[in-house]
């Protein structure tokens, strides 16, 4: 990028400083470009952003807040629109509408927001909400039963229990993302239709499209944990969430033996029945799962994971096998601010 005051040629700079919100102090990862010919800082409106986005994630995770994402999802589940769930809640006609759109709630109207994301709490606001017409709460209710049900029976529901994200509040080990089991899914799709990876690799792209994500956004794409092994970074608990999505058709998997007949590959594959959904991802995250897939279609699956092994995110864990933090993805090799 050219500075603003020379035209010459300027260098991103990164540093720990604190920001207040809300009366309260955060330290973040600062950033800004620096004017190699006058040595003067500046920022622009990304960097302002991701600056910003960092200090908003901390408040959130502090004070249990959901995030945006999260808010959205809430209200979608009921199907219904911002100013009708404003109005279940008690909010002001617009409220959930901004909270939508990255306005961080107070953390009253923030637990509320939780609360309804149960179906069982938020029948209870139904039922006692006097805004209501007979007919919309009678609606809202059938569908709130139809949830609860639905949630009983859910094969998802305990694969997320068994790998522990039912429990798991967004964080600096999620990226600040609620785990995503079809945003996960399809990223595995995209990859094996593109690249059609061994395992192997296909762990390194994953960990690679997630921690490049929220080195530009301050967001991960999926929501998942990656724990430090010896052959580099791999999502938490790869092998059960693999067997999930093979059995419901997302890839299939063609086992290929090496010629030193020592040792088995699995190769993913794309499945007829199910191509990439690209309405699961934002602008953003179809751009980072593009630069990765380019940046390593023709990497070996050795190649890949040398190159993983000088991430600080591996080096910072891998001796004690714990699980990546998404800040060091601010140090990540590929992909510029």
């Amino acid at each position: 990028m050219k500075s603003p005051f020379t035209g010459g040629e300027t260098e991103l700079v990164r540093e720990p400083r604190e920001l207040e919100f809300r009366k309260e102090t955060f330290e973040i990862i600062h950033h800004s470009r620096r004017c190699k010919d006058t040595d003067e800082f500046f920022t622009t409106e990304a960097l302002d952003r991701l600056n910003i986005v960092q200090v908003h994630n901390q408040y959130r995770d502090k004070h249990n807040i959901p995030f945006p994402d999260q808010i959205c999802e809430v209200r979608e589940r009921y199907g219904l629109s911002a100013t009708k769930m404003s109005e279940v809640l008690g909010f002001g006609v617009n409220t959930y509408r901004n909270y939508e759109n990255g306005e961080v709630p107070q953390a009253s109207n923030g637990k509320l927001i939780k609360l309804a994301a149960n179906p069982e709490e938020f029948q209870r606001l139904v039922e006692i909400s006097d805004t209501l017409s007979d007919r919309d709460r009678q609606k809202m209710l059938n569908r709130i039963h139809f949830l609860i049900d639905q949630d009983k029976n859910s094969d998802e529901r305990l694969l997320m229990q068994l790998l522990s994200y039912k429990s798991q509040m967004p964080n600096l080990l999620t990226g600040y993302r609620e785990m995503k089991l079809q945003k996960f899914g399809n990223m595995v799709v995209y990859f094996a239709e593109s690249i059609q990876p061994f395992k192997t690799k296909l762990n390194k792209l994953l960990f690679y499209a997630d921690f490049l994500n929220y080195k530009k956004t301050g967001f991960s794409i999926s929501g998942c944990n990656y724990r430090a092994i010896e052959l580099g970074p791999v999502p938490n608990g790869y092998d059960t969430l693999f067997e999930y999505f093979q059995r419901n058709d997302f890839f299939t998997i063609e086992h290929v033996i090496f010629t030193n007949r020592e040792h088995i590959g699995e190769k993913f594959l794309p499945s007829p029945n199910k191509p990439f959904e690209p309405e699961f991802f934002d602008e953003s995250e179809l751009m980072s799962l593009g630069f990765v897939a380019d940046f390593f279609k023709e990497a070996t699956t050795d190649e890949i994971v040398d190159f993983s092994h000088n991430e600080l995110a591996w080096k910072s864990k891998e001796r004690k096998k714990e699980l990546l933090e998404y800040n060091d993805a601010f140090e990540l090799s590929i992909g510029s601010l």
